[in-house]
């Protein structure tokens, strides 16, 4: 048997997450009929990468000692707020459509958009 150790390192592959197949069974998830599954990618990873975002700028805030925490129950309620606060902005859904591949006036988006259910719930 061959006991030698061999030095190995991850690289990482630099893909295009959208150019993925659609699923070969569309009625396993009848969202996905209506939304295009890449376009729920470029949505998912956009969430991601805000949430990442929002992480760090806490921790470089608590690093520099501007913001105080407690807990981390403390955290995960001023990240949520942080969130929050993110998402109920025109910016921050200006951010999810831009990464999505649409350009709009900020002020053309609504904050306050009708749910029109097609069934009386």
């Amino acid at each position: 048997m061959n006991d030698h150790t061999h030095a190995q390192s991850l690289t990482p592959l630099d893909f295009d997450i959208s150019k993925e197949p659609i699923p070969s069974d569309p009625g396993a998830n009848p969202f996905k009929l209506v939304v295009d599954p890449a376009m729920r990618i470029r949505l998912r990873r956009a969430l991601f990468d805000l949430i990442e975002s929002h992480d760090q700028e806490l921790a470089r805030y608590v690093s520099e000692g501007s913001l105080a925490l407690d807990s981390y129950k403390e955290y995960v309620e001023l990240f949520a707020h942080s969130l929050k606060q993110t998402m109920s902005s025109r910016d921050g859904i200006a951010y999810l459509l831009r990464a999505c591949g649409f350009e709009m006036n900020t002020d053309d988006i609504n904050l306050q958009p009708e749910t029109r259910w097609k069934v009386q719930r």
